[in-house]
This record gives C-alpha cells, sequence and structure tokens, in this order.
C-alpha cells in the first residue's frame, strides 16, 4: 500500500510534546564552565570568532554572549534548506550578516575558501563540527591531513589547544575549543532539539524520550521516510509501537525472567533501549531525511 493511502490518521497525532516537567539545568556537565573560562581568557588573543551551529538548529542564542563575526551553519546534508531565506533573513534582523552554510566532512567545499583571517577562534556547541571545520581548512588551503581529533559523540576536544595553521598566503591560525552549551538553556524543547542532534550526552536526557521527541518531530514536519525504513504499515504517534516494529525488524531482543504461577520462566522481549538507540542513530546520520528543527 503506498504511503499517501495510509495518511488518513495523521491530523489526530500529537501537536504538542509533554516534556514531562525536565529540568534542562541537569544536562549542563559540569566541566564545561572551565571551557568557558578557558575560551574567554583567549578572547583577546584572536583576530575573529567563528561560531558553528548544527544547521537543523539555526537559532540558538550565543555561546559566549559574544556576537560572532562569522556564524558557520554546518551539516547542510542533513539540513532541509527550503527555508534558507526565512533562516538568513531572521539572523539579519538578530545582528548577525555574515553566514555560510557548510559541509565540512565533504573533500571539497567551495564555502571553505571563504574563511580566511589571521587569528580566529571557533566557538559552539559540542558535536556541531568544529575540529572538522578546521580539519576542511587545512586540507583545503594546505593539502594537509586533519589535525584536530573528530567524532560522533559530543566531548572530543577537552580543552582550549595551540594555534593550528590552517593557511600559509594570507598565514592564518585558528584555535579549536571544547564544546561548550550556554549555561542556562532558554528552554526545554531548544535543550531537547540540541539532544536529538547529540549536542548532549544522550543519557543525561535519555534514550527513550528523545525517541519520543524524534518521531514527534518527524511526524509534525511531515517526514514519514521511518515507516519504510522500519516497515511499518503506516506513520504512528505512538513511540512504543514504532520502537517494538524496530526491534522486530532489527532482532533487538533481550531475554529476561518472569514470575508466574507455575515458578520462574525467561521470555523473550523486544529491546526497546536498543531500538531507541538505532532510530536517533538513523536520524544523525540523515537515514529518516534532511530535517529542519527550527
Amino acid at each position: 500500500m503506498r504511503l499517501h493511502q495510509v495518511l488518513r490518521n495523521v491530523d489526530k497525532f500529537r501537536t504538542v510534546f509533554d516534556f514531562g516537567g525536565r529540568d534542562v539545568a541537569h544536562w549542563f556537565p559540569g566541566h564545561m564552565a572551565k571551557g568557558l573560562r578557558q575560551m574567554r581568557a583567549n578572547l583577546k588573543k584572536v583576530d575573529c570568532i567563528i561560531e558553528i551551529h548544527d544547521a537543523r538548529i539555526s537559532f540558538l542564542k550565543d555561546t559566549l554572549n559574544v556576537r560572532p563575526h562569522l556564524l558557520i551553519l554546518n551539516k547542510v546534508d542533513l539540513t532541509d534548506l527550503s527555508n534558507k531565506q526565512r533562516i538568513l533573513k531572521t539572523l539579519e534582523k538578530n545582528g548577525v550578516k555574515n553566514v555560510l552554510f557548510t559541509d565540512c566532512l565533504k573533500q571539497r567545499d567551495d564555502n571553505i575558501k571563504k574563511v580566511k583571517d589571521y587569528c580566529l577562534m571557533v566557538i559552539g556547541v559540542p558535536n556541531v563540527g568544529k575540529s572538522s571545520l578546521i580539519n576542511s581548512l587545512r586540507r583545503t588551503n594546505l593539502k594537509k591531513g586533519r589535525a584536530s581529533r573528530v567524532g560522533g559523540e559530543p566531548g572530543i576536544t577537552k580543552a582550549v589547544l595551540t594555534r593550528i595553521q590552517v593557511c600559509e598566503r594570507p598565514r592564518m591560525y585558528l584555535l579549536d575549543t571544547p564544546g561548550v552549551l550556554p549555561p542556562r538553556i532558554e528552554n526545554v524543547e531548544t535543550g531537547m532539539k540540541l539532544a536529538l542532534c547529540g549536542t548532549i550526552l544522550d543519557h543525561l536526557v535519555g534514550e527513550d524520550i528523545i525517541a519520543d521527541y524524534l518521531l514527534y518531530s518527524l511526524n509534525r514536519l511531515g517526514k514519514f521516510s521511518y515507516v519504510e525504513k522500519y516497515d511499518l504499515q503506516e506513520p504512528s504517534d505512538d513511540i512504543q509501537h514504532v520502537l517494538k516494529r524496530i526491534a522486530v525488524k532489527l532482532g533487538k531482543t533481550q531475554r529476561v525472567k518472569a514470575i508466574t504461577g507455575v515458578g520462574n520462566i525467561t521470555i523473550t522481549i523486544p529491546n526497546y533501549t536498543a531500538a531507541a538507540y538505532d532510530f536517533i542513530r538513523a536520524f544523525r546520520k540523515g537515514e529518516l531525511g534532511q530535517v529542519m528543527l527550527d
């Protein structure tokens, strides 16, 4: 049955997400305060500040309360840019006029060539591609390999690093910095978007709530590719049903003991945590389509 034939129940899906009174203050790891102090101490040494965001969350407030000279919206390969002009106009109203859209993991990105200055500091929340930007600049301008470690989890860069050369003419250096969150995230929904994009460690929020918010967001945006990917009959607003189908499709099960009237028995049940993990990772890798959360 074709997807458009089974959308009859979508208008009954949730229009508001229940965050269950969660407090985002617990999502700010204590070590980030040290990173903020290090970065502020180095501000006088730099000629230009580059702030980098995940393009799927474009309207995040400044990390250091310092307006960047250049805002880079990275991971455009994972982003729905159909509202690109609206994003640019909103940013301009907030005083941010110099904006570049990039995919720093590409071997060649023409927008990277536009980033040239003297001593630059790259700032931003965790896992948005700061180290990837540095490596991309070195690859583009110096034809050299990576100088900063990268990874799919937040927290790879632990401290403000020494200057890394990224260009010869003009001679340009760049400071890589640890990803830090603003000490005060403006609201729980912004925090959940950050968690969904891998900026906050999953266990601090909970894979179950992140997966549910992902399902809610995909349905709200009309992005139903998860139906085909996980062999569902139709879109669903029930995260337990979706995770059960994912677990069955991927063979993610676990054996648990159950107490019955005739004694203890071992039964096999779906592994909902493993299914949630796969669902979230599929989104982060772009396997559920290009999405704009803002």
